[in-house]
């Protein structure tokens, strides 16, 4: 995996309403938990620089990582860098990606940002926020999940696993991306924000799933709020 290119910037959390103790200790134990039984979570998306995975997350847009890398793997291949993604030009792309959704549109604002990115920025991926969300197709769930992924900044990219499992906790109530991400990012403890975003991610994907959570197998199903919504099921 490739090395970060800059130190983990620190984040000031947003404020909010005060947390009651028992709350504080329960959203504790929470991450606990998830980090003994996954010290390290990363993004199942297959990357070995930043360019990968700044291409591999835009692409994965309404479309499954398992979809993504195998597209990838191919595509990496011949184009990993963003001057030979330009050289490849969209129709050379797009029979790479034509298996993902939206993959017209996709292939258009990955060579936008290679483009941008060879004339602006030397061939290299920017690794600050604003520079990120200015490239074509990365707006700022994508530019969270690359930063937050590269220890640069902690970031909690909220995605449909992410909203589900935020509310069935109760970590928000929240009824939009952004403002569930701003309660998770002043309500996860410090030492977790780097890695809360996979977390529940992986924890939405594999456990805490739409229709039939398993709670049976669920690391914190004794500290969530509506298990018993879900043991009849």
């Amino acid at each position: 995996m490739a090395k970060p290119l800059a130190k983990t910037r620190a984040v000031s959390k947003p404020r909010t309403k005060p947390i009651p103790s028992a709350e504080r200790a329960r959203i504790e134990d929470i991450f606990a938990r998830f980090c003994a039984a996954t010290d390290h979570p990363k993004t199942e998306l297959s990357y070995k620089s930043p360019y990968e995975l700044v291409v591999a997350v835009a692409l994965s847009a309404q479309a499954t990582d398992v979809s993504v890398n195998k597209a990838t793997a191919r595509l990496f291949q011949v184009a990993d860098t963003p001057q030979a993604m330009l050289d490849l030009g969209e129709a050379g792309l797009i029979p790479f990606i034509q298996s993902i959704g939206l993959y017209r549109t996709k292939a258009r604002n990955v060579l936008k940002a290679a483009q941008i990115l060879v004339e602006q920025h030397g061939g290299q991926v920017p690794l600050n926020r604003e520079a990120l969300q200015a490239l074509p197709g990365v707006g700022r769930k994508t530019a969270s999940v690359v930063l937050n992924e590269l220890d640069i900044e902690p970031a909690i990219a909220v995605d449909t696993h992410v909203f589900r499992v935020s509310h069935r906790l109760k970590l928000s109530l929240a009824t939009t991306p952004d403002a569930v991400e701003k309660e998770l990012m002043a309500k996860v403890p410090a030492p977790y924000l780097t890695r809360a975003h996979h977390w529940l991610i992986l924890h939405g994907r594999y456990t805490c799933v739409a229709r039939k959570p398993k709670c049976h197998a669920c690391l914190v199903a004794d500290l969530c709020p509506v298990r018993e919504l879900f043991l009849g099921a």
